[in-house]
């Protein structure tokens, strides 16, 4: 059976119903979703709107961070999705979700998976101020 059940980078609403159903497993006693979702502030300053962009290469990016995590950690399925285009304030940007036979490998390989997605999938934003001015910040260093 695929472990990893639904990747995607999509200009469309994310549903965490969709994740959830996509990892459903009898065999997991646990399973972790972390949902990313756009905030009203950054660094002091008051936001309007973000703008995602996505490398032609983040899809695969993403694949090859999942499969990491799948090799990492005794998973039995695992979601990830992200939005591009512009969001607005409240309005879900990630979503990602693991199922384990266990709840603490289900955080463990969640958070390695948002935090693994943030730093090596080449994945953009920019977030728009309400002075008016906006900033580009990187999701891979």
């Amino acid at each position: 059976m695929n472990v990893i059940r639904l990747l995607d980078i999509r200009d469309t609403p994310l549903s965490v119903d969709e994740v959830f159903s996509a990892i459903g497993d009898h065999a997991a006693g646990g399973t972790a979703i972390f949902v990313g979702t756009v905030r009203d502030h950054d660094q002091g300053k008051a936001v309007t709107r973000l703008s995602y962009s996505a490398h032609p290469s983040a899809q695969e990016e993403l694949r090859r961070v999942a499969e990491k995590i799948v090799a990492d950690f005794p998973i039995t399925a695992l979601a990830a999705v992200h939005r591009v285009g512009d969001l607005g304030l409240g309005d879900i940007a990630v979503i990602v979700a693991v199922a384990a036979p266990h709840r603490s490998e289900a955080f463990e390989a969640s958070r390695r998976l948002i935090d693994d997605l943030k730093a090596e999938v080449p994945i953009w934003k920019n977030q728009l101020f309400t002075d008016g001015s906006a900033e580009w910040v990187g999701s891979c260093g």
